[in-house]
């Protein structure tokens, strides 16, 4: 049977890999099927500077990038969070649900509370540069590992 800690390890790895796969998609369709100058422009016609536009994606790439290995965990997931609430806000408008036209607020407001876990939660023990992962890499698995309780 798995412990407690086993499970955080498990949901925080697996939180991270989703989110991470959802910011690179997310950024990658701004830069390939918006182009950065038409995503910079829409950035303009919502109301937001222009240079916004640049800082979204890099966040979703680089911050996309940084969950999926886990690194810096905890401040990617604080960083990444006002850009989240920022789609939240530019959704308001559009009610609830975002299958509404222009999409509602209920997929980045679910998206800015799994932030917030990940940034409780923390990476997890299979988190880049985690000292457990660390010798697990050198042999053996991290349960074999840890001291017995």
């Amino acid at each position: 049977m798995q412990s407690r800690n086993d499970a955080t390890d498990y949901a925080a790895l697996l939180l991270r890999l989703g989110m991470g796969a959802l910011f690179l998609a997310h950024g990658l369709t701004k830069i390939l099927v918006f182009t950065v100058p038409g995503t910079v422009q829409y950035f303009e016609t919502i109301g937001y500077p222009g240079f916004f536009a640049y800082l979204v994606i890099l966040g979703e790439m680089g911050g996309g990038l940084a969950l999926i290995l886990g690194f810096c965990t905890r401040a990617v997931a604080l960083a990444l969070l006002p850009i989240m609430v920022g789609a939240t806000l530019q959704h308001l408008p559009n009610g609830w649900s975002f299958s509404s036209p222009k999409g509602g607020w209920e997929f980045p407001a679910f998206w800015t509370l799994t932030l917030a876990v990940q940034a409780l939660l923390g990476g997890g023990r299979f988190a880049l540069g985690t000292p457990a992962l660390a010798r697990w890499t050198r042999g053996g698995s991290p349960a074999a590992r840890r001291p017995a309780e």
